[in-house]
């Protein structure tokens, strides 16, 4: 009962999202809601005149040493507005198969993270999070770009979804979005792009 619920919850917004935007309202990052890693509910209208830096994590992917790269960020930026938020995922390979007390300790122990971590959620489909349906239609895949690690994550996803490229939805752990100060989606960088090559990019929205 209590899933079904929150399924119900989770379609429910997502209707609202889609009919704001049909009737023409411009979304932003402010609009949205989640639940905290501790159950608490997170309003991202708190976050007004930061920049945010959105990421799907899990703990047993071969991305997942980019928690401390994350966390460098933004223990660097933070004083000057970066709040980077980070969603648990486990659609991508069962690498997030833990509960939320489990997943924030490994954090913790193993990265040091202390920025804020959501409840897990589904990034992508029928229950995907009304948040990030709107992340990544604001900025949909563009493919992985250069380099060993993207060919053989172009290959890999090739052979699960020949028709992955036309998609615009989540593709792996570790996707990032930018947000500005005003609420919008400015940036999108796959999994391979690493936290250390995005300080140029924060630095320009602070």
């Amino acid at each position: 009962m209590k899933t079904r619920r929150i399924i119900s919850l989770a379609a429910m917004a997502a209707a609202l999202f889609f009919t704001a935007c049909q009737s023409g309202k411009t979304t932003k990052v402010y609009d949205f809601t989640a639940v905290a890693n501790d159950g608490s509910e997170v309003n991202f209208s708190d976050y007004k005149g930061k920049v945010l830096l959105v990421v799907n994590t899990a703990s047993k992917c071969g991305f997942t040493p980019q928690y401390d790269g994350l966390e460098a960020l933004y223990e660097k930026y933070k004083d000057q507005g970066l709040v980077i938020v980070g969603f648990p995922c486990d659609q991508f390979g069962h690498q997030e198969p833990g509960t939320a007390e489990e997943i924030e300790e490994f954090c913790r122990l193993n990265y040091g993270v202390t920025f804020p971590l959501m409840d897990k959620i589904e990034v992508n489909g029928d229950n995907a999070h009304p948040i990030y349906k709107w992340l990544y239609s604001e900025k949909p895949f563009a493919g992985f770009g250069e380099g060993e690690t993207a060919q053989r994550m172009g290959q890999m996803l090739a052979r699960m979804d020949p028709d992955y490229l036309s998609n615009p939805d989540i593709k792996w752990n570790f996707t990032k979005f930018l947000v500005d100060r005003k609420g919008n989606v400015v940036d999108r960088f796959e999994p391979m792009v690493t936290p250390e090559e995005l300080a140029t990019y924060i630095e320009a929205q602070l």
